[in-house]
């Protein structure tokens, strides 16, 4: 008998948001310009060894720290310096440890807020709490060194304090390449967050983990996250538009690396916005180095900033409406990425209007007919 056929298979390990892969940062930069009020990163990150793989349209997961300033002011705030801590299931933890993380010092919510305030008896902020309307307006802004500044740890332990707290979780950003283009790497583009509020210094976890921390060379968690209504049709014959605005453009240099790759014979036409073009014109070469080789037939860009009067991308799909028209009537796929709030909405009704107008119909057709393009996912957004 063949020994050999006792021994095991070697066991293929997956990666996922459970169990994420380590993975080295490559190379990271800045993509705006000297003078610019913004920092968005570009940043570059090894799969070697991981045997992952992943799609234009899809994001990439990444676990972050917290920054050493602010665990600094919550150890401060809190008095906890120095104390071990139980968390899950693990017992007599370093602090610092579970600060670092596993515990998330930024966000504040209702739900956290008003269990803290049972635990510490701050019976007004319980009070407080009941109040939705009154919960956001205190919360915005605000971190767990601000609440404790105005409601101190008092009347329990640290680990029913750390306790509560929610756990650090994965931030999701866009991925901005194309493995075909970029073989056993993964790209993003990170707008780092920093503002001032109730007088310190703020900053996004993530955003800043990946611009302050995350150095190259060294590793951090990485997951990947499937977006199957953000992608590339089937067909490299269509045309697509790209709207992406900002940090939004992301999804969109993946996948013109993408159809570039295949030989794609379908129209690109994106459109791009942001402040000011002499230093925020986020892959400026990449977009005319693909008009040059004829991979991008039309680019239309709106810099808010460069005139007495803000232009916006939605501005620009309203002056070209004629076209976009056409281009939908030739099977056209319609991509929005970027901030939900404002301009997916605006961008949203420009579409709509479009329809109307060039199409000749009312509100209710226009609404069927962009409705339409929704079910057929040839309009897609992928908006945060």
């Amino acid at each position: 008998m063949d020994s050999s056929t006792n021994e095991s298979e070697p066991s293929i390990v997956t990666y996922d948001k459970s169990n994420p892969f380590s993975a080295v940062l490559l190379k990271k930069f800045d993509l705006n310009g000297t003078g610019s009020a913004k920092e968005t990163i570009h940043a570059e990150i090894s799969l070697d060894g991981s045997g992952l793989d992943y799609e234009p349209g899809d994001a990439l997961g990444v676990f972050a720290e917290n920054a050493p300033d602010l665990i600094e002011a919550f150890l401060q705030e809190s008095e906890l310096d120095g104390q071990k801590v139980s968390h899950g299931d693990e017992i007599d933890l370093p602090i610092l440890d579970v600060l670092k993380t596993r515990v998330d010092l930024r966000v504040v919510t209702k739900l956290v807020l008003s269990k803290y305030a049972k635990l510490s008896g701050h019976d007004d902020l319980l009070e407080k709490t009941a109040d939705r309307e009154w919960v956001s307006e205190y919360t915005w802004g605000r971190d767990w060194v601000d609440v404790l500044k105005d409601y101190p740890l008092t009347g329990c332990s640290a680990s029913d304090f750390i306790g509560i707290l929610r756990p650090l979780s994965p931030r999701l950003y866009s991925i901005a390449s194309s493995l075909k283009a970029h073989p056993n790497e993964v790209h993003l583009t990170v707008a780092s967050v920093r503002y001032e509020a109730f007088g310190r210094s703020k900053k996004g976890v993530c955003s800043t983990f990946i611009a302050d921390m995350w150095d190259e060379g060294e590793k951090a968690p990485i997951y990947f996250h499937n977006n199957k209504n953000f992608k590339l049709p089937k067909d490299g014959s269509l045309p697509v538009i790209m709207v992406g605005p900002g940090t939004g453009i992301a999804p969109f240099r993946a996948f013109l690396e993408e159809r570039a790759a295949d030989g794609s014979s379908g129209k690109n036409w994106l459109f791009f916005g942001d402040q000011h073009a002499a230093t925020d014109y986020l892959y400026q070469s990449d977009w005319e180095t693909y008009q040059k080789n004829g991979v991008l037939d039309r680019v239309d860009l709106a810099f808010s900033r460069d005139q007495d009067f803000k232009i916006y991308v939605q501005d620009r799909l309203r002056e070209n409406a004629k076209d976009i028209y056409a281009w939908l009537e030739e099977g056209a796929y319609f991509y929005v990425c970027g901030d939900a709030s404002r301009m997916a909405k605006d961008v949203h009704q420009a579409l709509h209007d479009i329809v109307a107008e060039q199409g000749g119909m009312n509100e209710d057709e226009a609404a069927a007919y962009v409705k339409a393009l929704q079910k057929e996912k040839r309009y897609a957004r992928d908006v945060y």
